[in-house]
């Protein structure tokens, strides 16, 4: 597993969700990490590439949250996405300040 910062916001889901990508699961964690692929990877995150990977993200993300049986699904979204948003700003904040700090790789 890459090493991602736990101390940064989010980090849990990010860590779950690049997991299951790496099994082909398609659960809330995995899809959520597949909205914020692209910028994941320009801050040097390797997100991996799951066969099946849904064409457009942001609707399976929501989709996937309403049949987790959450009572507002709306919500739970928008924080999810939060949540997303706030582990990258950390991620790329941290990337751009301290080269080298994910293994190497850029």
């Amino acid at each position: 597993m890459t090493t991602v910062p736990d101390e940064l916001p989010g980090a849990d889901l990010v860590v779950a969700g690049i997991e299951d990508l790496r099994r082909g699961e398609f659960t809330v964690e995995a899809l959520l990490v597949a909205v914020g692929a692209h910028r994941l990877r320009e801050a040097g995150l390797p997100v991996p590439e799951a066969s099946g990977w849904p064409r457009e993200p942001e609707h399976a993300l929501y989709d996937a949250i309403g049949r987790s049986g959450v009572e507002d699904s709306h919500a739970r979204y928008n924080s999810l996405i939060r949540r997303l948003v706030s582990f990258e700003r950390a991620l790329e904040r941290r990337h751009t300040t301290r080269p080298g700090w994910l293994w190497g790789a850029h």
